[in-house]
């Protein structure tokens, strides 16, 4: 099987043709490798484009530094080079074996074979090359892959992953981005034995792949299949006895309704809203300070009923977390829009909750009128006093429905102060 990516704009580009000319001079050769021939031949954006060299890493930064661009010594000791030229970083790597690996890095050997440098990558669909001019050069059989939208292990799939315990998430996150049909039968078994090397993994490593399954326009078929295989359980153990039911309607939901896939939100489609477990979820997965605060938000904001007022609405964004109310009112939404299609209860439901969740979208918080000062100008001292009339006053706008003006605020403040 043959096939050509000369007619991608991307490879035309002059800069990028001056540094494979570059790396290509004499004996040596240079092609395209990876994402972006694989990203090509199945219709999709290339963002990254990474090169792989039979130049050593020495010889790769003397090589491009000579024909005018900057050479950053990356992972020299694994053969990565990023070379920058024009603003934009390419990642030059010299051919290698994989020649000692635990289960997380690895030991490397410099090469000249590029059958040898395929094989010891993950999937077939990302062991492909291009040259200069286009030609798409296949060793390990990933063209019928693209073509079936398989995913699949180079070689011995249980060899693959005791090379990198990681590549089990990676096998559900690329299935989630480019699979079709089942998952290769394979790999999916090894994936299921070999589940408990996920332990040996760093939790940054883990939420990082993670992140990126859960961003793929529709990875409810790969978390179905992380869960037959009792992989989402080894590191989503929160998910249990919660499920996955909600991951659907959330992914039908947004595409109706033009939502960006959410990582976040989908992952609160998987998990109980118990707020002492996901906080031990957020610190387990190092989750940054603003994921864990999202999580735990969601996790403490109590249902919203589709009949509830804009008013009581409007007094709970002001006192609370109105990222957090979003979150709840989509995934409600979500699950209503479901529901609606054999239930006219919930159609109304639904129509209440997105109501509500257009009215949270566009709210503004009011800004209380009155400040400490204004009470000081009044005669009021600093002190428990003022802050208690403050604080009372605040309490009677928000119930005026935020209406209450600072005029009208002051005069309550002049009897406050006499009682």
């Amino acid at each position: 099987m043959s096939a050509s990516i000369a007619g991608a704009n991307w490879l035309k580009g002059r800069t990028l043709q001056a540094l494979l000319k570059a790396l290509s001079e004499g004996d040596e050769e240079a092609r395209i490798a990876g994402g972006a021939v694989r990203n090509t031949l199945l219709g999709k954006s290339v963002n990254d484009v990474d090169i792989a060299t039979t130049t050593l890493p020495d010889e790769t930064a003397r090589r491009v530094e000579a024909a005018g661009f900057r050479a950053v010594p990356t992972g020299a000791e694994h053969g990565t080079i990023t070379v920058v030229a024009n603003g934009k970083p390419y990642e030059v790597t010299t051919l290698r074996d994989d020649i000692e690996t635990d289960g997380r890095r690895a030991k490397v050997r410099f090469g000249r074979d590029w059958k040898r440098d395929a094989e010891r990558r993950d999937f077939t669909i990302n062991a492909l090359y291009a040259t200069a001019d286009g030609e798409v050069v296949d060793l390990v059989g990933g063209l019928a892959d693209i073509e079936s939208r398989t995913i699949r292990f180079i070689g011995d799939a249980e060899l693959r992953i005791r090379e990198d315990f990681l590549r089990i998430l990676r096998f559900f996150r690329f299935f989630a981005w480019y699979g079709g049909g089942r998952p290769d039968a394979e790999g999916l078994k090894a994936c299921a034995r070999l589940k408990d090397g996920l332990d040996r993994l760093s939790a940054e490593r883990i939420w990082a792949e993670l992140k990126k399954l859960m961003s793929a326009a529709d990875p409810s078929r790969a978390l179905l299949w992380m869960r037959q295989a009792s992989v989402l359980t080894r590191v989503l153990p929160e998910s249990e006895r919660w499920g996955i039911d909600f991951i659907h309607p959330l992914v039908r939901a947004e595409g109706d309704l033009g939502w960006p896939p959410d990582p976040m939100l989908r992952l609160e489609a998987l998990l109980p809203p118990d707020p002492d477990r996901l906080r031990a979820l957020a610190e387990r997965l190092r989750f940054s300070t603003e994921e864990a605060r999202r999580l735990e938000g969601w996790a403490r904001q109590p249902s919203i009923a589709a009949t509830t007022t804009e008013s009581v609405l409007a007094r709970m964004l002001y006192k609370g977390d109105p990222a957090a109310v979003i979150d709840h009112l989509r995934l409600a939404l979500a699950i209503a829009r479901a529901k609606a299609v054999s239930d006219d209860k919930a159609m109304l439901q639904a129509g209440g909750i997105s109501r509500l969740l257009a009215y949270t979208e566009n709210w503004k918080r009011p800004e209380f009128p009155v400040k400490g000062g204004d009470l000081k100008q009044l005669g009021l001292p600093a002190g428990p006093r003022l802050g208690a009339v403050l604080k009372s006053l605040e309490a009677e706008w928000i119930a005026s429905g935020f209406m209450l003006d600072r005029e009208a605020l002051m005069s309550r403040a002049a009897v406050l102060m006499t009682d």
